[in-house]
């Protein structure tokens, strides 16, 4: 049925144009919430939808809509637009491709998961957070499979099926003279997270973070969990942005085979990887995922794109034009981002230190400087090789840029937080404001 809509709405635009490019997306999800002790509610949700881009003489226009009985209209909207837009030489849709199989990116127990098998999911969580002596104030899981396909008039023809699941538990604890909050979430293709997991996480770490103590203002190592180092990572990634490079919006710009991280770091954005989040066959555009060594043991090799910036740096494009949904158009965005340390240490290999659980207000971050100051979120004092306490309220400040020049893996252990897939990582002299 999918194939069938894209191959009918290519025929429309065809009428009017030789380029054009269909995307049609089914989505099945299920989500739960939870507000304090108890299921709020549990809905199904079902979206089908066609978007269609189209060139005519060298501009661009797109359209999208959810009525499928109504395709041609869909298609006469995206050729105004077309008209209304201005000529670029550097708009052009993907070549017919071969495409490889990528693993582990569907589960079709999610894709028949009932509703009542996700309410018991959520009340797990809640009974398990009860157990420990804590309180849950908001919670919740979802999952979601997306079924798509993709059609150009160059031949191209990509079709996917994947899967997501995804849960997260905040809680509250008190002792009658502190309080404390801590939260945990985890995303799978698979349904394998363990509720309990979660909620004994979110709750550790609550308990551990019960009457803090200051901490002195200066230069210390600081270790950033796994939550943590993805909230900084995201303003990081702006310079990696092909379009960023290209407005001159990015400290990278003209650093190709310039040492500008750790030279123990090495950065890969691998579309293909088993599992991956943000793993598929191909990107938005059609063009085949694929793995792109971002930088080389500190090195910056490539820069992220997708076709509209290839074209116009003259280069192939990275698989990173990246579609939210059949509603928006392709733009450069990460897979799934990869870092991986040669220099790996312990807690026990720092003598003054903080251990950050996650941060908060990583979004105010200047992505053109790196310049950050954050929240520092369940953070724990490191003395004398390990941790000795919670620390009450503390800030970080420093730039990103100069913090992974700095850094170096705390465990071979990563985790994959967003698009990111990292070890906790550590940087030696990050300034801790008490």
């Amino acid at each position: 049925m999918i194939s069938e809509i894209a191959n009918e709405t290519l025929d429309l635009a065809n009428q009017f144009t030789e380029h054009v490019e269909v995307y049609v997306e089914k989505e099945e999800t299920l989500n739960v919430d939870i507000q304090k002790n108890k299921v709020d509610f549990a809905k199904e949700s079902f979206t089908y939808g066609v978007g269609i881009r189209v060139i005519l003489e060298g501009k661009i226009g797109f359209s999208y809509t959810t009525n499928l009985q109504n395709l041609g209209e869909m298609v006469e909207n995206a050729i105004f637009n077309a008209e209304c837009n201005i000529k670029d030489k550097n708009f052009a849709f993907a070549p017919k491709s071969k495409y490889k199989t990528v693993k582990g990116i569907y589960d079709k127990r999610i894709e028949s998961m009932e509703i009542v098998e996700a309410i018991e999911f959520a009340k797990t969580m809640i009974g398990t957070v009860h157990e420990l002596k804590c309180q849950p104030t908001s919670g919740g899981f979802s999952t979601g499979c997306i079924k798509s396909f993709l059609i150009n008039s160059e031949g191209t023809s990509c079709e996917d099926i994947s899967t997501l699941f995804s849960g997260f538990i905040s809680v509250i604890v008190e002792d009658g003279e502190d309080i404390s909050t801590a939260h945990e979430s985890d995303s799978s293709r698979y349904l394998d997270i363990n509720p309990e997991w979660l909620a004994e996480e979110a709750c550790r770490i609550a308990s551990n973070s019960l009457n803090g103590k200051h901490v002195e203002t200066k230069d210390m190592d600081v270790v950033l969990d796994y939550h943590a180092a993805a909230g900084l990572l995201g303003t990081f990634v702006h310079a990696l942005n092909a379009d960023n490079v290209q407005r001159g919006r990015s400290v990278f710009a003209d650093k190709i085979g310039e040492e500008v991280v750790s030279p123990s770091l090495s950065i890969y954005d691998d579309g293909t990887i088993k599992k991956g989040l943000n793993s598929s066959t191909c990107d938005g555009e059609g063009t085949p995922s694929q793995r792109t060594t971002v930088m080389d043991s500190g090195v910056l090799k490539n820069f992220l794109y997708d076709i509209y910036t290839s074209n116009k740096g003259g280069v192939e494009s990275t698989g990173n034009g990246i579609r939210s949904s059949f509603a928006d158009t392709p733009s450069v965005g990460l897979s799934n981002f990869i870092l991986d340390f040669d220099e790996i240490y312990e807690i026990s290999d720092i003598g003054d230190g903080v251990l950050v659980s996650d941060v908060l207000g990583a979004h105010t971050s200047n992505p053109i400087s790196g310049d950050f100051s954050v929240e520092a979120s369940n953070t724990f004092k490191i003395e004398q090789e390990e941790v000795v306490y919670p620390i009450k309220k503390a800030m970080l400040s420093g730039n990103i840029f100069q913090a992974l020049q700095n850094a170096s893996a705390i465990s071979k252990k990563t985790r994959q937080i967003g698009s990111f897939i990292t070890p906790r990582i550590l940087v030696r002299d990050m300034r801790v404001v008490g």
